[in-house]
């Protein structure tokens, strides 16, 4: 009896690297994940690509794997196959398409390079919350925020790979310098880093030794008022940047996803209360904001969405 066929997904983020195979309807099987070093010279990252390869390839169901996908923090260039995440200093223009075909297991297999946002478009689309949305900007509000859209029914990345990037357009005109090389950027305020900073820096402390976002989300679930302050400048500088992309691409639909997002209605309600300022034109008036349904799972799904 012949095998179905799957694909090969792996996730590249700045704190984890993630694989599994991925059947035709979007399911996971043998999902792995290790931390990133990221702080690290870009070949010990890389081993722990391979290091996933490895563990994926050692499983029975890698007879049926018909291609690889690849979703990475970006930038990336889809030309070149390479990738410049901005949270992982190591690989900058880093040839990962090809050290991925060079694996032996993969040997001969087509791989597919995305940035994460837009695996993360492509997943929702196939299989989550921007399902049957002809127009929608997803984003992954994270560690980083990133972004990716569909237009005209279809995921579009652009000739680089990075259309959509929303993290780094610039939302403060006077802001701080951002890693990227501009200043102001989205990312720099909205992120799941700039929340727990501007946090700290406005006299929250932690309740124990966790000082991440997450940790502030829960403060500001019992009404901490700084808590709920950084998460506010939050939103507000993911709706001014979710107007604005609304407005140069007629959305009307928007999918939020990410660590992030998983605060609830400690993000989305200043989001929604903030959006109706910034979305003012009558075409984008009232967004389809969603939650994005397939949590951290998405970037797996995405790329494995890539390879269809």
């Amino acid at each position: 009896m012949p095998l179905t066929p799957l694909f090969a997904a792996v996730d590249v983020g700045g704190t984890k690297i993630a694989g599994a195979l991925v059947d035709g309807a979007g399911r996971l099987r043998h999902r792995l994940q290790l931390p990133t070093p990221a702080r690290e010279p870009g070949p010990a990252v890389l081993a722990v690509v391979h290091k996933v390869l490895d563990q994926l390839a050692g499983t029975p169901d890698w007879a049926a794997v018909t291609a690889v996908g690849i979703g990475s923090a970006g930038p990336v260039d889809l030309a070149d196959g390479t990738v410049s995440p901005v949270n992982i200093p190591g690989w900058r223009g880093f040839p990962l398409v090809a050290e991925v075909a060079a694996h032996p297991a993969v040997a001969g297999l087509p791989v597919r390079l995305a940035g994460d946002g837009v695996a993360m478009a492509a997943a929702e689309h196939w299989q989550g919350a921007a399902r049957g949305a002809a127009n929608a900007l997803c984003l992954v509000v994270s560690t980083g925020v990133g972004a990716g859209l569909v237009l005209d029914g279809a995921v579009r990345p652009g000739p680089s790979g990075n259309a959509g990037h929303l993290g780094h357009i610039t939302v403060d005109l006077d802001g701080e310098p951002c890693p990227c090389g501009s200043r102001g950027c989205l990312e720099g305020l909205a992120s799941g880093t700039a929340i727990a900073r501007r946090a700290l820096a406005e006299g929250w402390r932690p309740p124990g030794e966790d000082a991440t976002a997450r940790a502030v989300a829960a403060s500001a679930a019992v009404g901490d008022p700084v808590a709920l302050a950084s998460f506010d400048r939050a939103a507000q500088a993911l709706a001014a940047g979710i107007a604005a992309t609304a407005a140069l691409v007629d959305l009307h639909r928007v999918v939020v996803g990410g660590g992030v997002a998983t605060a609830g209605e400690v993000l989305f309600a200043p989001l929604a209360r903030h959006l109706d300022r910034y979305a003012a034109l009558s075409y984008v008036r009232g967004l389809d904001v969603r939650r994005a349904e397939l949590g951290t799972d998405a970037g797996l799904i995405g790329a494995a969405a890539l390879c269809r």
